[in-house]
């Protein structure tokens, strides 16, 4: 959504680089820039001013003229009032002191909600409680079906006594729906509710008689995140007629500009606290406004990918495969390695994953063209060879690789590719485990290369060779130790590389830097 905004403020801070000090002039044409970004995006003129001013002001003053980095510091003021636009701090859920939790639905017809109530009901049960969904949309037709059908894919429990299609009291399911909860040990009531086309009178009404009936601990707003500034508007309208206490964003992966999200929580004054990004029930999450603001400026979102790999990943699992990587790189068979692979397709999209790394908005191009598919074509090879074959790849020969083609449905070049990556990740892997650190990268601490660099530059700086001669030997460690004593340096320089001191122990510099000191 918000690749067109990132791509126009990564081009107006490359026009930045390189200056040691930044002119007035500078600053202007960065801001004017930076407005025409955000104006693009559709976000809000109020907050563009208010965002604009705030940075020119942190601009032009000591922050970024006396800063070694003028370019940098820029960037970083940037950063720093998207994360205030967007909410300042994350925000939490506020639960009762006395269980059960209501958060109470409310937004447009065709905002996500009934959808986006079986995401939430699924990320709250992964937190350890126990939620109950709640159908009070009665109007539109199947909604109560529909909320039915998202509760059991989420595995979660759903309330709905009313068949719904114009029949039952939402107030009084509503009710209905606390004491259920008590009497179930539901510790979270989760109530979705019925929408309009536009902000009217009934639903309003209706919404207020809802909240009036139940006391809600929460009451979110659902926006729409594609459809521009009208989400604002239509958020404005009902935090003045109903009220609520934070806003969930839906469709956030849609191809939108993304104005609402940059402008809802400045205008509303009220934080958003979830996203959702995807169709599946797991593309949802709390919403963290420093990393969304990373996210923009295209400095990835590592804590995100981070907090995935540890709800994915199983400790004891990890810390097997680095044991069986640490005895040696045949450990580590091709059962080992649709395993891990397996485990980062849980993780959620690929393209996803990848795009929360920092600096990969330079491949966004490639990301999106991304062939999701080709994981399962790796499974199907994988499966498709014998126990033996998974063991130990070396025996994949010409006939068995035509074998495992025609039982994969691919191309012969496929298994012998996917052969030659496997053992390339193998040593990457088993050198990784080892604390060899990713290769490629020679003489950087914990990076690799660095100590097979130092070997290789002991082997073929043999220094000065000793003597066969046993008496002559002796007399050079005599010689030696009389220097040592002395405090004189050896014949190759003193500690620090320099050429030897004179006889009378000045440093002499050579004849070729003489004529440089007059």
């Amino acid at each position: 959504m918000f690749d067109t905004l990132s791509d126009r403020l990564s081009a107006t801070f490359k026009n930045l680089r390189g200056k040691g000090r930044l002119s007035e002039a500078d600053i202007d044409a960065t801001a004017r820039e930076i407005r025409i970004a955000l104006l693009e995006a559709d976000v809000a003129l109020p907050v563009v001013r208010a965002f604009i001013k705030q940075v020119k002001e942190r601009a032009l003053g000591s922050e970024v003229s006396q800063a070694l980095n003028p370019a940098q510091q820029v960037i970083k003021i940037v950063n720093e009032e998207l994360v205030g636009i967007l909410g300042g701090e994350t925000r939490r859920l506020r639960f009762a002191k006395q269980p059960p939790t209501v958060i109470m639905l409310a937004g447009l017809q065709g905002a996500g909600k009934t959808t986006l109530a079986g995401k939430l009901g699924r990320w709250l049960k992964n937190q350890g409680h126990a939620p109950l969904l709640v159908a009070c949309d009665l109007q539109r037709p199947n909604a109560v079906n529909q909320l039915s059908v998202v509760a059991e894919r989420a595995g979660v429990a759903v309330f709905a006594p009313e068949p719904g299609n114009g029949v039952g009291d939402p107030v009084q399911v509503a009710k209905n729906s606390i004491d259920h909860a008590r009497t179930r040990q539901h510790d979270i009531v989760i109530v979705d509710t019925a929408g309009r086309l536009g902000i009217d009178a009934e639903m309003m009404q209706q919404a207020a008689d809802i909240r009036d009936a139940i006391s809600p601990d929460e009451i979110l707003f659902v926006v729409d995140a594609m459809i521009g500034q009208d989400a604002v508007n239509t958020a404005e309208a009902f935090r003045d007629g109903v009220g609520f206490d934070g806003v969930v964003l839906s469709k956030l992966d849609g191809d939108a500009r993304g104005g609402a999200a940059l402008s809802v929580a400045h205008v509303t004054g009220k934080q958003i606290m979830f996203a959702s990004n995807g169709e599946k029930l797991d593309d949802f999450d709390a919403f963290h406004p420093d990393r969304m603001a990373s996210r923009i400026l295209g400095m990835g979102d590592v804590l995100s990918l981070i907090e995935k790999a540890e709800q994915t990943f199983s400790q004891a699992e990890a810390e097997k495969m680095a044991a069986k990587l640490a005895k040696g790189p045949k450990e580590f068979t091709l059962d080992d390695f649709l395993a891990q692979m397996e485990q980062v397709r849980k993780m959620g999209s690929i393209s996803k994953l990848l795009g929360m790394l920092p600096g990969m908005g330079q491949f966004k191009d490639q990301i999106n063209n991304l062939d999701e598919r080709d994981v399962d074509r790796t499974a199907a090879i994988i499966k498709s060879m014998t126990p033996a074959e998974r063991q130990d790849p070396t025996i994949i020969n010409g006939s068995r690789r035509a074998r495992i083609a025609k039982g994969s449905g691919v191309d012969v070049s496929a298994v012998k590719n996917l052969v030659e990556r496997f053992f390339d990740a193998r040593k990457m892997m088993s050198r990784m485990a080892q604390g060899g650190g990713m290769p490629g990268l020679p003489g950087m601490p914990g990076m690799g290369g660095g100590a097979g660099r130092k070997k290789k530059q002991q082997k073929q700086g043999k220094g000065k060779r000793q003597s066969g001669n046993p008496m002559k030997r002796k007399a050079e460690a005599e010689a030696a130790a009389a220097r040592r004593e002395l405090g004189q340096p050896g014949e190759g320089g003193n500690a620090f590389g320099l050429p030897a001191a004179g006889q009378d122990g000045k440093f002499e510099l050579p004849d070729e830097f003489k004529k440089f000191m007059g």
